[in-house]
């Protein structure tokens, strides 16, 4: 298994301090959609790859990873790759973890509907490979009933 090869990278998270911040400035000065939102956490649509934000503490509390704050200009970003079922996370998972990538912990279910796993590189920048769960990531935050 060659992962880097195998996979192509489809999200770049953005670790933030203040959210609805961030959605204000993604959304009215960059144009970009708002695709999903919820508590923590919103993704907006892009051409070729989806640019996600969440806060800092709350992809803390709910995974476990650190919730050190960059000091100001210090890169912040989370890479993701997108598997295609549920069952590709623990796969990966395993084939890397033999390989001696340093996993956050085992896979497990969000409540952002995804099964994920987190590691970091040597520079301590977070990876996280998903995949969506039954129901997949939602609506547009934007769509009319």
């Amino acid at each position: 298994m060659t992962f880097g090869t195998e996979h192509r990278i489809s999200d770049i998270c953005l670790l933030v301090e203040d959210i609805q911040r961030t959605v204000d400035f993604y959304v009215d000065r960059l144009g970009f959609r708002l695709r999903r939102r919820a508590e923590g956490f919103a993704d907006f649509h892009g051409e070729g790859v989806t640019l996600a934000a969440w806060e800092i503490g709350h992809i803390s509390r709910h995974t476990g990873v650190s919730d050190v704050r960059a000091p100001r200009a210090a890169h912040k970003a989370c890479v993701a790759v997108r598997l295609d079922a549920p069952a590709e996370i623990d796969r990966v998972h395993a084939a890397l973890s033999a390989k001696g990538v340093p996993f956050q912990g085992p896979p497990a279910d969000y409540v952002w509907n995804a099964r994920c796993a987190y590691f970091t590189d040597p520079d301590g920048t977070l990876w996280e490979l998903y995949a969506w769960l039954d129901g997949g990531p939602g609506d547009y935050h934007d769509e009319q009933p």
